[in-house]
C-alpha cells in the first residue's frame, strides 16, 4: 500500500470513528406493554446516568424484527427474554434450567453476532397457570400436581396451544385432565372469561397486570415444566465500546425488578391508563 493510500485509509478510519461517537444511542423495545415500559425505563435511566439524549425506537415490532435491527446496527439495545431467544431465535429445544439457558444464549449471541446479554433484570415472564382464588382456597390448591386431582375448563391463547413449551407438554407432564376442549381466545379475554366462570383455569403470563388486582391463584410449576423467560438487556458490543459508561449504567438495572413489580407496572399502563413515561419515571424515582 502506498503512502497516499495509507493516508486515505487513516482519514477514513478517523471520520468513521467520529461518526460512531456522534451518532445517537438508540434503545428499542418489542410491541407490547411490558416491553415498552422496560424500554422507557432504560431510556430515562440512561439519559440521567450518561447525561446525553437517547433515541427511542419503542414498540418497534416482534421478536424477529427487534433481533434483526440489533444485528444490523439499527438499534443499540433492547430487552429480551432468555426462553424466547433460545427457542425463537436460536431454534434450540426448551430447557427448565434457568442458569443453563442464560449461559447458552450468552455464548451463542456473542459468538454469532457480538451481542451481549447483561445480567437479568430480576423477573421471569414465563407461563402461569391461574385459577380463581376461591377455588384454590376451597380445594387447598398450591401446585399443578395438586390440580391434577380433577378436570378443568381451560382457557388459553392460540399460541399456547401450538408452542413446544405449551399445552401438549403441560398435559403430559402433569396428567392434567380437561373438562371439554380448550377454549381458545385472545389473551386479553382470558381474565374476563375466568371472572365470568366460563373457564376455571387460564394459561396466563407471570407478569400480567391483572394478576396484581384479581383474586387469582397462580399454581406452582412444581415439576419445572415451563422454561425460564428471564428478562435482560441485550446490547451490541459496538455500543458498549462506543458509549463510555453504558455497561455500568445498564448493570444498575439488573436485579431491580420482581414479578410482582412488573405486574403492577403493566397494570398501571393497561388497567389504570397512566402514560408509560410517567410510570417509568415513578419507578426510577427514589422512594
Amino acid at each position: 500500500m502506498g503512502r497516499a493510500q495509507a493516508l486515505a485509509c487513516l482519514i477514513a478510519a478517523v471520520l468513521l470513528a467520529g461518526c460512531s461517537r456522534s451518532r445517537p444511542l438508540t434503545v428499542a423495545s418489542k410491541n407490547f406493554t411490558e416491553q415498552v415500559i422496560l424500554g422507557e425505563i432504560i431510556v430515562q435511566h440512561l439519559e440521567k446516568r450518561l447525561g446525553r439524549k437517547v433515541a427511542r425506537k419503542l414498540n418497534l415490532g416482534g421478536t424477529l424484527l427487534a433481533h434483526q435491527a440489533l444485528v444490523n446496527g439499527q438499534i443499540d439495545l433492547y430487552p429480551e427474554y432468555t426462553g424466547t431467544a433460545l427457542t425463537a431465535i436460536l431454534k434450540l429445544p426448551p430447557s427448565s434450567d434457568a442458569g443453563a439457558v442464560l449461559a447458552r444464549v450468552r455464548e451463542e449471541y456473542h459468538r454469532q453476532w457480538r451481542i451481549e446479554w447483561l445480567d437479568p433484570l430480576g423477573f421471569n415472564n414465563t407461563f402461569a397457570m391461574a385459577v380463581r382464588g376461591e377455588d384454590a382456597r376451597r380445594e387447598g390448591l398450591e401446585t399443578l400436581s395438586g390440580a391434577a386431582r380433577r378436570a378443568w375448563k381451560l382457557g388459553a391463547g392460540y399460541e399456547f396451544q401450538q408452542r413446544p413449551d405449551g399445552l401438549a407438554g403441560l398435559l403430559k407432564t402433569y396428567g392434567l385432565p380437561l373438562d371439554g376442549s380448550v377454549k381458545s381466545m385472545d389473551l386479553g379475554l382470558l381474565y374476563k372469561a375466568i371472572e365470568q366462570k366460563r373457564v376455571d383455569m387460564i394459561a396466563a403470563n407471570a407478569t400480567d397486570g391483572m394478576l396484581s388486582v384479581m383474586d387469582l391463584k397462580v399454581l406452582r410449576d412444581d415439576k419445572g415444566y415451563f422454561p425460564p423467560y428471564q428478562a435482560a438487556v441485550l446490547v451490541h458490543s459496538e455500543a458498549l465500546a462506543t458509549f463510555p459508561g453504558l455497561r455500568g449504567a445498564l448493570n444498575e438495572l439488573s436485579g431491580q425488578f420482581t414479578d410482582a413489580a412488573m405486574q403492577k407496572l403493566n397494570y398501571q399502563v393497561d388497567g389504570e391508563h397512566h402514560s408509560v413515561a410517567k410510570v417509568a419515571a415513578a419507578f426510577l424515582s427514589p422512594q
